[in-house]
C-alpha cells in the first residue's frame, strides 16, 4: 500500500479519437442499442449483503452517459452520470476542455443528446453538463465519500476503450487522500488533484468521468485518472477517482448560477493566451506576475497588443503576481465583459488597454 499524501503521476482516462466515428442525431436512437422503457430511479441501496454484479449494474447502468466531445476534426470518448433528472450530468473537466461539440448516450433509454457545459472546476477536474431536451432521467444514486476506509469494496463503472457500452471494473480502495499529477494524453498538460481515492481497479481509457460505486451501487466518487495502456501492461492494476462530496458541492454552486473560488458558471470567457508563473531565472522584468507562452490569432489578447514574453502585471488595477491569479481573474467574468489589463513587455515597456472577452469553448 502506497502512504496517503504521496504524489504520483498518471494519465487521464479519456480515449482519445484521430477522426471523429459518424455522428448520430441528437434525440434519435443508436441501431445497436434499441430504445427501451425508461427505468424508474434507483431503489435505495439494501442494508444487507453487498449487490451481486448484475444488481449492481441494474442499480448503477441506467444512470450513466457515454460521451464524446469534438475538437475540430477529432475528439475524445468518456463517461458522465446523471445528477439531476432535468438532464444535469457530472463529468471530468478534461473529457469536454475546449470542446467544440459534446453529445451524450444515456444509458437507460438509449437517447442522443446534445450536451453543454453549464460550470466547471479545472483545479478539481470537474464539469457539469446539461443534456439539452432531457426530462425525467433516473439519477445516480448519490452515497457520500466521508467514511471510505483502505479495503473498501468499489467498482469503477465506464465507457472504457470509447466501445460505447459500460464496462464495469472491480476493486477496492488501496489509499485515500492521495496527491495526483494527472497528465492529459491528448495535449499533454498536467493537473495536480489532491484529496484523491486510490483504487486497484482496472480503469482504462473512456473510464474519465464515470461512477465510482461502493459494494451496494452508491457513487462515492468519479472517476479521473490512471495508468497509462502501456503501464497497464507491466503493472498491477492503479487509478484515482475524485471523491464525491467534493464532486457534489461543485455541482451545487453550479446549480445556483454562482461563480466563485474555483468554480466557472456560465459560458466561458475567451482571452487568447496562455501563461505560466514568471521564471525564477528572468533576468529582467518584473520578477512576478503571468508570463505570456503564446498568445492565438485574431484573439482579444492578440487585438489589444499582447505578445509571446509580455508578463501581465494586474487586471482591473489589482496586481497578478501568478499564473494562477490570472486564471483567478477569469473565473467569474463573461463573454462580452471588458477588463483593464496591464503588462510589460520583454523590452521593459508598461502597457495597459481594456480587452474585451470572447466566448470561448471549456477552459480555465
Amino acid at each position: 500500500m502506497q502512504a496517503a499524501g504521496r504524489a504520483v503521476t498518471v494519465v487521464v482516462l479519456t480515449l482519445a479519437a484521430t477522426a471523429l466515428a459518424p455522428q448520430l442525431a441528437p434525440g434519435g436512437f443508436d441501431a445497436v442499442q434499441p430504445p427501451v422503457a425508461l427505468p424508474p430511479a434507483p431503489p435505495p441501496a439494501p442494508a444487507g449483503p453487498p449487490l451481486t454484479p448484475e444488481q449492481l449494474s441494474a442499480r448503477v447502468d441506467p444512470t450513466v452517459v457515454t460521451i464524446s466531445a469534438e475538437f475540430g476534426t477529432y475528439g475524445v470518448a468518456g463517461t458522465g452520470f446523471v445528477v439531476g433528472a432535468d438532464g444535469l450530468v457530472l463529468t471530468n473537466f478534461h473529457v469536454v476542455e475546449q470542446a467544440t461539440a459534446v453529445t451524450a448516450v444515456h444509458m437507460g433509454n438509449g437517447l442522443i443528446y446534445d450536451a453543454s457545459v453549464l460550470g466547471y472546476d479545472k483545479s478539481r477536474d470537474l464539469a457539469v453538463l446539461e443534456l439539452a431536451t432531457a426530462s425525467d432521467l433516473p439519477p445516480a444514486p448519490i452515497g457520500s465519500s466521508a467514511d471510505l476506509a483502505v479495503g473498501d469494496a468499489v467498482t469503477a463503472v465506464g465507457n472504457a476503450a470509447g466501445g460505447g457500452i459500460l464496462v464495469p471494473a472491480p476493486g477496492k480502495i488501496v489509499a485515500l487522500d492521495r496527491v495526483v499529477t494527472a497528465q492529459n494524453s491528448v495535449d499533454g498538460t498536467s493537473n495536480e488533484l489532491t484529496g484523491m481515492i486510490q483504487i486497484d481497479a482496472d480503469v482504462r481509457a473512456g473510464d474519465s468521468g464515470g461512477p465510482l460505486v461502493d459494494a451496494w451501487g452508491d457513487v462515492i466518487g468519479v472517476d479521473a485518472a490512471g495508468l497509462s495502456d502501456d503501464a497497464r501492461a507491466t503493472q498491477a492494476p492503479e487509478a484515482y477517482a475524485i471523491p464525491i462530496d467534493d464532486a457534489m458541492a461543485v455541482v451545487e454552486q453550479v446549480r445556483t448560477g454562482r461563480s466563485g473560488g474555483t468554480v466557472h458558471v456560465g459560458p466561458t470567457p475567451y482571452l487568447g493566451v496562455s501563461i505560466r508563473d514568471v521564471s525564477a531565472f528572468r533576468s529582467a522584468g518584473p520578477s512576478q506576475g503571468a508570463a505570456v507562452t503564446s498568445v492565438r490569432n485574431d484573439s482579444p489578447a492578440m487585438r489589444t497588443g499582447l505578445a509571446d514574453g509580455d508578463v501581465i502585471v494586474s487586471v482591473d488595477g489589482r496586481p497578478v503576481r501568478s499564473s494562477k491569479d490570472m486564471s483567478a481573474e477569469m473565473i467569474g467574468r463573461r463573454p462580452g465583459e471588458t477588463m483593464r489589463l496591464e503588462w510589460v513587455t520583454e523590452q521593459g515597456i508598461r502597457q495597459e488597454q481594456p480587452v474585451t472577452l470572447e466566448l470561448g469553448t471549456p477552459t480555465a
